[in-house]
């Protein structure tokens, strides 16, 4: 056997090694006996260069080479789930579907991994590509760091995969590595990890895949996509997905009544304690592919499909002081800090008291015993005091009157929780915390302008308002402490590259208060400018779908301060999109202008969310449930009985598909 039938032979032999120990946890050979193969295969590779193979076992030890991570539009968008936190809910859920299928169907549920999401892509059984969420339409590719994770196949085994797929799954870093790695940063005098997943994100994130290799990362998949999968169930596609190596939940189970989805959420919000990953609830979807693209979506979630969130966990421990943070918007969140005490993993020493009404609630004191939970099982909270343990207790905790930050009064609107710090200009957390917004990846998405560097820019004077950055100069941003020229070249093009950023997303990254993602969407696609916007009244914007009062007196309240103002006009010369590109209007129509239409049944030629576009961009409105307001239903089939019976009474007109279509036409 030459050198390079032997690569070939190593290489086979080494993915099949793998798959045995860390996704089938039942290996053949010991950790020396692979290493020594591993050496043999490394050595023969750097003497047949020629033989390169991206995904070769030998990539699975990461480079030291640091790569920065570049953007990758997902073929199919990463949608959230929604959540659901009672059985109830869960309930609720089940009898929507049965209504809106009319017909019998299985519910898959799994476990809901706490890691952070990821989806790989195959090409001829090869991985090619592995990208992060990002903000659900794009995410990063992080391919080089993927490859150290030893439970993702780089190639497949057996047969029977679609040339081309997509598979979604959790990457994960275990409980018993996660305590070690914080171990290793507190004997560094390094900052510890909050929790799990927050490890496993920060790991993937890193640009030294050695370091990430290192890390010892875990991945369940979860979720197949592809035009050509091997059936017609989910379940039925997870369990072929296992057969060709991925590591896929055993744990898995279809159900064929409430009854059997209930009990499975008995039993695991027990068991899930002794998994040795971080789990925070079950997913629950609907199994036949048929029936998720008839039930389809909403603008941010499948409806074929929800998460059950387990109840939070609580400790009691001792309340030592309350201090209090600056948001973005001024808005003051008072945090208990707290003797150390073990919760849902992790250990926390601070908890969030939201606002003057939860204190005053509480009746607490300094030195209180306090009832701790993680809301989601994540973001601790203190929900209640354990009053008989008062005891040589401090003084009563009262809110602040004047900002922690500048001094400044502060103060509450009308109808809400909150206090406000009334500087909104020179009060530093609240020009940081914009600035921070502004470059989000949500937002402007400018790359290299984390929170550190954001405070250091800012304590340097470099910026002191959003429209600063694009005064940026590269010698500025090179002579600073962990800086250079790269860095400065790698922000300076991240800034350049933002002014190509849409309107709609720009209007988001302003900050106007009540303004967020979808808010910012709709107002974009109406006013289609900044200008038309800023000029609007209160009547033309509450006229606007899902813009009600308190949206449209911040809006009016924004563009009258003349600062504001001001730092628009100093973005749009920086060259900011401040308008909607004309290309985006093109395909619209008015043919159903003025009407309200309400989609049900089964379809045979576009799924319910095509059709909901159609009627979009056309001018109609989408509507959830029939009322005198109605224009009309379009129809598929399995239209329910309660539906058709209501549009009888209202004598609302019900439209086929082909009508519906031939309308448009």
């Amino acid at each position: 056997m030459n050198d390079v039938e032997r690569i070939y032979q190593l290489r086979e032999e080494l993915h099949r090694h793998n798959h045995n120990y860390y996704v089938l946890n039942a290996p053949e050979i010991g950790d020396q006996e692979f290493d020594f193969l591993m050496r043999e295969l490394q050595d023969l590779e750097e003497k047949h260069p020629e033989c390169k193979d991206d995904n070769s076992p030998t990539m699975r030890v990461g480079s030291d080479l640091n790569k920065n991570f570049t953007q990758v539009v997902h073929k199919y968008p990463m949608l959230s789930l929604a959540n659901t936190y009672s059985e109830a809910e869960v309930t609720d859920f089940y009898n929507r579907v049965k209504k809106d299928l009319n017909e019998d169907f299985e519910i898959c549920c799994e476990m809901k991994f706490d890691g952070t999401s990821i989806s790989l892509t195959y090409e001829e059984g090869k991985l090619v590509r592995a990208v992060t969420r990002g903000d659900g339409t794009q995410g990063d590719d992080v391919t080089d760091n993927v490859k150290t994770i030893r439970s993702i196949p780089l190639i497949l085994r057996g047969e029977g995969y679609p040339r081309e797929f997509e598979i979604r799954g959790e990457i994960l870093m275990p409980w018993v590595v996660f305590e070690q790695l914080n171990e290793e940063r507190e004997r560094k005098e390094e900052p510890l990890f909050a929790n799990p997943r927050n490890a496993a994100s920060g790991t993937l994130k890193l640009q030294n895949s050695s370091v990430v290799a290192s890390r010892k990362l875990d991945a369940y998949l979860y979720y197949l996509l592809g035009e050509e999968l091997p059936a017609g169930g989910h379940y039925e596609n997870m369990q072929e997905a296992a057969q060709w190596g991925f590591k896929v939940s055993d744990i898995m189970r279809k159900c064929a009544s409430l009854e059997e989805v209930i009990d499975f959420i008995h039993f695991w919000d027990v068991e899930r304690k002794n998994l040795p990953v971080a789990t925070d609830g079950i997913v629950l979807k609907v199994n036949s592919l048929r029936q998720q693209r008839n039930l389809g979506f909403t603008a941010k979630s499948p409806r074929w499909a929800i998460a059950y969130k387990f109840q939070a966990e609580r400790a009691c421990t001792r309340l030592n002081k309350v201090t209090y943070q600056v948001g973005r918007t001024g808005a003051i969140t008072p945090v208990a800090n707290l003797d150390p005490v073990q919760l849902a993993g992790t250990v926390v020493k601070r908890a969030s008291l939201h606002n003057a009404d939860i204190i005053e609630g509480l009746d607490l004191y300094i030195g209180d015993m306090v009832y701790v939970e993680k809301g989601g099982e994540i973001i601790p909270k203190i929900v209640g005091v354990d009053k008989e343990a008062r005891f040589m207790v401090g003084d009563k905790v009262k809110f602040i009157t004047h900002c922690p930050e500048c001094g400044s009064p502060l103060t509450r609107y009308e109808g809400e929780a909150a206090h406000y710090c009334t500087n909104d200009t020179a009060c530093p957390p609240q020009i940081k915390g914009k600035i921070e917004h502004f470059v989000s990846r949500k937002a402007m998405n400018i790359d290299g302008l984390g929170v550190e560097t954001v405070d250091q820019f800012y304590q340097e004077g470099l910026i002191h308002s959003i429209a600063d950055l694009y005064s940026l100069k590269g010698p500025d941003i090179a002579r600073l402490d962990r800086m250079g020229k790269k860095s400065a070249i790698n922000i300076l093009e991240g800034i350049r590259a933002s002014k190509e950023v849409s309107f709609e997303r720009v209007l988001f990254a302003l900050g106007i208060r009540f303004v967020g993602e979808t808010t910012a969407k709709i107002l974009a696609k109406v006013f289609r400018s900044i200008d038309a916007l800023a000029e609007a009244t209160l009547e033309e914007l509450i006229q606007v779908d899902e813009i009600g009062t308190r949206i449209a007196q911040s809006i009016i309240q924004y563009f009258a301060d003349e600062k504001n103002r001001e730092l628009i006009e100093r973005l749009r010369e920086a060259g900011v999109q401040m308008a909607m590109e004309q290309i985006d209007i093109s395909e619209y129509t008015d043919k159903l202008a003025g009407k309200s239409i309400v989609i049900s049944g089964v379809f045979a030629h576009h799924s319910r969310d095509e059709y909901k576009e159609m009627i979009e961009k056309n001018g109609g409105k989408n509507v959830g449930s029939i009322s005198k307001k109605t224009s009309f239903i379009l129809a598929g089939e399995n239209m329910g009985p309660s539906k058709l019976e209501k549009a009888g009474k209202l004598g609302i007109q019900i439209m086929s598909e082909d009508e519906f279509l031939k309308l448009l036409e």
